[in-house]
């Protein structure tokens, strides 16, 4: 059995995900109307798994979060809005050791849980087996990666000052990243650390919900040497910036006037994952020379990206899967290694190094 503790203020909210979990027949379940009998439930109950709404009376979702997580850690599944708000919110809870997050739909999850359910189900399974990682102090660890300088953010350099494109020989590099559950944190442990000449530009497809990707890409940019932003119109490709994919889109890269350039698309019907990790692998190797770019899968449910993945490694590209050692969920780099599309497995903590190393390389 999975124990599960349901918190939430809302009576109507903890009856029906209550139901929703003791129909699966194999969740014991606790409730609490706010964040303190979370907190009480958490030593006596001693769950598998949380959820928990971040507005509530008493002791909100984020204090209640942080108590968790210094008594006694266990994966947490945040209930969110999906507001600005609500994702700005969200983002914090992950970086406290939240796994995940449910949008509700339409503001109040109550209204629609039939919209969500399989959701719910499928993010509260995979949080209950997550493997949940403690901070290791970012700011000290990017201040021991980055020499003297590099941590300014460059100025973004000008579409003349490109290098040549086109040349089958070389060709314009790239580096492209595939993540879902508990990517936010992880994306924390290895954007940070590339140096601000860092020679080419990287792509980010993240599981996300529109509302959420901007005040993401902008909370990268705080912490990253290289420019963070959120992809909503067509660009060309420079090196100095990392793209994050906009939710609710899918991010594609195509040519120009031979210029590399990334743009996003609504929603494929065909994928279940958004941004496609999947659609994003295919645009690069129709665009790109395979030799010329390195695909890092990192944590997350499903098999987004794995077929582009193989075949990028197939066709003489480098890929990274992420090790079960620090993966939060196993899933994705899981399916890389299994189709014999993984370069190499590394902990979440030598990804960095090892980009580095490639590109410097080529």
């Amino acid at each position: 059995m999975i124990k599960l503790l349901i918190v939430d203020d809302s009576a109507l909210m903890r009856r029906q995900l209550k139901a929703i979990f003791v129909a699966e027949g194999d969740f014991q379940v606790e409730m609490a109307r706010h964040g303190q009998e979370a907190v009480e439930l958490n030593r006596t109950f001693a769950p598998d798994v949380i959820t928990l709404d971040i507005n509530m009376p008493q002791m909100d979702g984020l204090t209640a979060l942080s108590l968790l997580m210094a008594e006694r850690p266990v994966p947490v599944v945040m209930v969110s809005s999906l507001t600005e708000k609500g994702a700005i919110a969200t983002l914090e809870a992950l970086n406290l050791g939240a796994v995940d997050y449910i949008p509700k739909p339409g503001g109040t999850i109550s209204l629609s849980i039939a919209e969500v359910e399989a959701e719910i189900i499928a993010k509260v399974r995979a949080a209950a087996g997550a493997r949940l990682r403690k901070s290791r102090g970012l700011a000290a660890r990017i201040r021991g990666n980055l020499s003297v300088g590099e941590a300014t953010k460059p100025s973004p350099r000008p579409s003349a000052s490109a290098p040549p494109r086109g040349e089958e020989a070389d060709g314009d590099g790239l580096v492209i990243v595939g993540v879902s559950t508990g990517g936010p944190r992880t994306l924390e442990e290895i954007l940070p650390l590339l140096p601000a000449d860092f020679p080419w530009p990287v792509l980010v497809a993240q599981h996300m919900p529109p509302s959420f990707t901007r005040p993401f890409a902008e909370r990268m940019n705080t912490l990253c040497a290289l420019e963070v932003l959120e992809l909503r119109r067509p660009l060309e490709l420079i090196p100095g910036q990392i793209h994050i994919g906009r939710g609710g889109a899918d991010i594609l890269v195509t040519r120009r006037n031979d210029r590399l350039m990334v743009s996003a698309r609504p929603e494929s019907p065909e994928m279940l994952w958004h941004p496609s990790v999947e659609l994003l692998g295919r645009s690069v190797l129709q665009h790109c020379n395979p030799r010329r770019v390195v695909g890092v899968m990192l944590t997350g449910m499903g098999h987004d990206g794995a077929e582009s993945f193989t075949e990028l490694k197939r066709r003489g590209g480098r890929t990274i899967a992420e090790s079960e050692q620090s993966a939060v969920v196993f899933g994705m780099p899981a399916e890389l290694i299994k189709r014999g599309g993984a370069t190499t497995v590394l902990p979440v903590e030598k990804i960095a190094e090892q980009i580095i190393r490639w590109v410097n390389a080529s």
